[in-house]
């Protein structure tokens, strides 16, 4: 079993850490939130003081932040990650952040002499806690060998996407794909109760058609259909509209820099954006059907 730093322990980065733990691996854990610790020593993690301190004689270091800035300051900085790291450990970076900070941050831990991979997740909270979440890995062959008996712990599909940021790319890509296609499967259940068509029936029938997709049979946004979506909690998140919203707006700013169009994806961060600031950052993605009801 490893010893193993954890860097970010909230929503996702708490139940990720602790499926660890119950796989028996050493955990120790840093995070600015007392709520988080708790949670976390309480399931049998170690607690330190700072994330230099989570980093120091472990043989994995595993980050769950918000951005690249603080990717790269948790890395960079003069007490960071790669400057207090023993020789021989692994890098492992599961949050979301755009492709450029993950390559650069790789590229100096590289130079450091590390192995490092970026291992962005998809199957939100749900995911990290039944520990079937996907990972995204990029990074060179040796990196991803060493990571993915650690990545197992915690989900169900490692895919070595390629070198380094490829992890991102293919999230940024992933919910890109994800984004569009709810707001497409809301539309379509607005139109349809225009109609007089009936939830169920709409349900039942694209569900065995040519509009099937992940966003219709496995989180329909009309309560009902899907016994476990959040429509049926009232859009509580498993993925919030302000987390969808992030990764909208990086593949976006990867649009620009690499001049691809990506017209829908535009739109769908518009409109995820008036859903966010009308007031519901923290409502599930499926719940802008409600902002396009005019609901919301």
């Amino acid at each position: 079993m490893a010893t193993v730093g954890f860097i970010g322990l909230g929503n996702m980065g708490g139940p990720m850490a602790i499926n660890l733990i119950k796989a028996g691996h050493q955990v120790k854990g840093f995070d600015l939130a007392a709520a988080a610790i708790a949670t976390f020593t309480e399931n049998g993690g170690n607690s330190v003081a700072s994330a230099s301190e989570a980093a120091q004689d472990v043989d994995f270091v595993i980050t769950m932040l918000p951005a690249g800035a603080h990717v790269r300051s948790v890395y960079g900085s003069t007490d960071g990650i790669i400057a207090t790291a023993r020789a021989g450990t692994t890098f492992i970076d599961c949050s979301t952040i755009d492709v450029q900070s993950a390559r650069d941050v790789a590229q100096s831990a590289a130079d450091a002499g590390f192995d490092m991979v970026d291992a962005p997740v998809s199957g939100g909270v749900a995911g990290a806690a039944g520990a079937t979440l996907t990972f995204m890995v990029g990074g060179t062959e040796t990196g991803f060998t060493a990571a993915e008996p650690i990545l197992s712990a915690m989900g169900k599909n490692i895919v070595h996407a390629g070198d380094a940021g490829n992890g991102q790319a293919a999230k940024i890509c992933n919910n890109m794909i994800l984004g569009i296609s709810m707001i497409g499967v809301c539309e379509a259940f607005v139109l349809a109760e225009k109609l007089g068509l009936d939830h169920q029936k709409l349900f039942d029938i694209s569900s065995t058609a040519s509009g099937q997709c992940w966003s219709l049979t496995s989180y329909c946004p009309v309560p009902g259909p899907v016994e476990t979506a959040p429509s049926n909690r009232d859009y509580q998140p498993g993925f919030s509209a302000a987390m969808m919203l992030k990764d909208l707006k990086l593949a976006q700013e990867a649009a620009q820099a690499t001049s691809a169009p990506t017209p829908l994806g535009a739109q769908a961060a518009a409109l995820y954006a008036l859903f966010d600031a009308a007031g519901h950052a923290q409502t599930d993605f499926s719940g802008i059907i409600k902002f396009l009801r005019g609901e919301a």
